[in-house]
């Protein structure tokens, strides 16, 4: 008897593992060519620095990582008027010192704030994409706060017209899955992170989020993930299991570059500037 449930305990739980293995596996076939974003720098944001006139997100930011031939991250998300801008929050008050939603404004009224204590207002990815002009690759993040993407087919329309080298990752597993199911050229890459141990609030979509449970609906080519929490379980399965590229968000030292250089193909860094600018 006693054999006997441990034979059943022992098949749940292989179930279990079986199953896990298969809830967090990325894209295995037929996945598009990532090479182009393996053993580069991102500048997060920009080259930026916010108490300079090339804050976060800006054009200048901007136009300061492609003169260092760096690789770009930023943040998209669509205005009231459908005009797709760069911006991180979804809400103004840190960068530009005024309450309300990205989401909420036209893009001309957001054209009324300056970004923190520049001149420099919120660009429109149109305008982005013109100046890098495929110069270097950029890594475009999608902003969504709800299971409404319906943004993505404004951003996507842009960015399918764009010559230049370029991936798409999100938080929002929804995202991710409205590239897999209208655009699965395009690579795709699952924002994540320990969100308890970052302090949000706690409940089963940050569990799965965390644990990248939703892969098995999103099928990323990539795993972008907080650099802190490197041992997560899923992260290290994706990587060293299914052996997909990783990248590690982000990075304000040389020292924690150099220290896990062997466990991402990407690094996104912030504060600081690479010794080695470009690839490494």
């Amino acid at each position: 008897m006693i054999l006997a449930v441990i034979k059943i305990i022992f098949v749940c739980i292989l179930a279990l593992a079986v199953l896990y293995l298969l809830a967090i596996m990325p894209r295995i076939c037929n996945r598009p060519d990532t090479t182009l974003f393996q053993k580069i720098y991102f500048a997060h944001r920009g080259l930026h620095d916010n108490t300079s006139e090339a804050p976060e997100n800006s054009m200048a930011a901007f136009r300061k990582a492609v003169e260092a031939g760096l690789g770009m991250e930023l943040d998209v998300q669509v205005t009231k008027d459908g005009v797709p801008v760069i911006f991180h929050d979804f809400t103004l008050q840190r960068i530009c010192g005024v309450e309300g939603k990205v989401v909420n404004h036209t893009y001309e009224e957001l054209q009324t704030y300056t970004l923190c204590d520049s001149g420099e207002r919120i660009p429109r990815l149109a305008d982005l994409l013109e100046m890098v002009d495929g110069r270097v690759p950029l890594i475009v993040e999608i902003k969504a706060e709800t299971a409404d993407v319906s943004g993505c087919v404004i951003i996507d329309r842009l960015l399918s017209a764009y010559q230049g080298p370029y991936c798409i990752e999100s938080f929002n597993p929804m995202v991710l899955w409205w590239f897999r199911r209208h655009r699965k050229d395009v690579v795709r890459g699952q924002l994540s992170s320990n969100f308890r141990k970052e302090g949000e609030y706690w409940n089963i979509l940050y569990f799965a989020m965390t644990h990248l449970l939703f892969n098995f609906l999103t099928k990323p080519d990539f795993i972008a993930y907080n650099h802190k929490f490197s041992e997560e379980p899923g992260r290290r399965i994706c990587r060293h299991l299914y052996r997909h590229p990783a990248a590690a968000w982000t990075i304000r030292c040389e020292k924690d570059l150099e220290a896990l250089k062997d466990e991402y193909d990407v690094f996104i860094f912030d504060s600081f500037l690479p010794t080695e600018a470009g690839r490494f």
